[in-house]
């Protein structure tokens, strides 16, 4: 049975106690922390940036999974490799040199994500399997927290999954937009391995980060 692993987002945290909500998730059961990253400008949202990010890092011990929304993003890795991210996912779309912006991710020796919008096609970074530690399956448009899971991405996750078994790749899928206690066990059968969630882990059966962490694992 394989190991999966749980990413609270922070989206969905009380952000006026951002510190202790982090030590809740890591007393919890969380294996990493979501952190999403919003520009405004690539998606309708603004969140946080690397100086709150560095002001958390020494809340906890858990890696950093940090999903850049903004757009251009390579000019802004270096800072988010300084804040403490552990894991750096950017979008196709948001740079002009994908190959480029992996290296420099690398070259700070940090983890390699790559993320796919429900529109975006997996073709776009099939050349880049190999070269990644991550790919994170949007299952919403990115913005906004508490969108609804679309279902037609299961196949995506699938085909996914097919493609790193038959070329016996390394690469992490992780599934974020709409998880919940009703699906996870579809996006866990079709092939992913982590799970973001936040509503869900902070919101039902009355704010019990455990038991929602738990059930996430197990459903």
């Amino acid at each position: 049975m394989k190991k999966i692993l749980i990413s609270p987002s922070i989206l969905s945290a009380d952000f006026s106690q951002l510190g202790i909500e982090i030590k809740r998730l890591e007393q919890n059961g969380a294996d990493m922390i979501h952190v999403d990253v919003m520009d405004g400008h690539f998606v309708p949202n603004l969140t946080i940036g690397p100086p709150v990010i560095k002001a958390l890092r020494n809340h906890t011990s858990l890696p950093f999974d940090v999903h850049l929304m903004i757009s251009p993003v390579h000019k802004y890795i270096k800072d988010f490799a300084e804040a403490g991210a552990d894991i750096i996912t950017i979008h196709p779309e948001a740079t002009d040199d994908l190959d480029k912006s992996i290296k420099l991710i690398k070259h700070f020796k940090k983890k390699v994500g790559i993320s796919l919008n429900p529109d975006t096609k997996i073709e776009i970074i099939k050349d880049y399997l190999s070269e990644i530690d991550l790919v994170l399956v949007m299952s919403v448009y990115p913005g906004f927290g508490g969108q609804k899971f679309i279902p037609e991405i299961l196949k995506k996750i699938e085909n996914l999954k097919k493609i790193k078994d038959d070329k016996n790749l390394n690469f992490n899928i992780e599934v974020d937009g709409g998880v919940n206690f009703d699906n996870s066990k579809s996006i866990i059968n079709a092939g992913a391995n982590i799970l973001v969630s936040g509503t869900t882990i902070f919101k039902d059966n009355n704010g019990d980060i455990k038991k929602n962490i738990d059930t996430l694992k197990t459903m």
